[in-house]
């Protein structure tokens, strides 16, 4: 079922999404490609959501089918005076919908408020080496590789490279 269908909606991250997004995240083949735990608690997610609800500078959206978390994307602008023209962007998708454009529309609602609302000139984020379709959904955006990050996290009882990748926007004319 291709994204720009009716069924999938975005929606800002709440209390009513928590159980899914545990899910989601809980998923192995989606832990294994994000750097989260496993086995987290749905009452760590419910903390996550607490502690970003009066956060103006966190964008924490979640995409759904028929009510079903299927995916979720955060960006989250530097609070630091020096670093506030950019912000860092996080996403999972669930691995049934993973390749049927769910990252596409995440990623592009998340860059839009960065550009029309949080005027970031730079998204940054890191991605595992060995994780090409991830790579590629980020350079369809625009995202560029900057520098690999040697033995940056353990998975699987082994320690893993991440490529860093940004996305650059030049400041609009006033």
């Amino acid at each position: 079922m291709p994204a720009d269908t009716p069924s999938i909606v975005i929606e800002r991250f709440r209390e009513a999404h928590v159980d899914g997004v545990t899910a989601l995240y809980n998923e192995p083949a989606v832990c294994r490609q994000v750097l989260q735990m496993p086995f987290q608690s749905t009452e760590v997610w419910r903390q996550r959501l607490i502690q970003r609800q009066d956060n103006e500078r966190l964008l924490a959206l979640v995409a759904l089918h028929q009510g079903v978390v299927i995916g979720s994307c955060s960006l989250e602008q530097y609070a630091r005076v020096r670093r506030s023209h950019a912000g860092t962007l996080g996403m999972g998708v669930a691995t049934a919908w993973q390749g049927k454009g769910i990252g596409s529309k995440l990623l592009a609602a998340a860059l839009d408020v960065a550009d029309n609302w949080m005027n970031l000139q730079r998204v940054e984020l890191t991605v595992y080496t060995d994780n090409l379709a991830a790579q590629g959904l980020y350079r369809k955006f625009g995202f560029e590789e900057e520098g690999v990050m040697r033995d940056y996290a353990i998975r699987d009882g082994h320690l893993v490279d991440t490529l860093n990748m940004a996305r650059f926007r030049q400041p609009t004319a006033s």
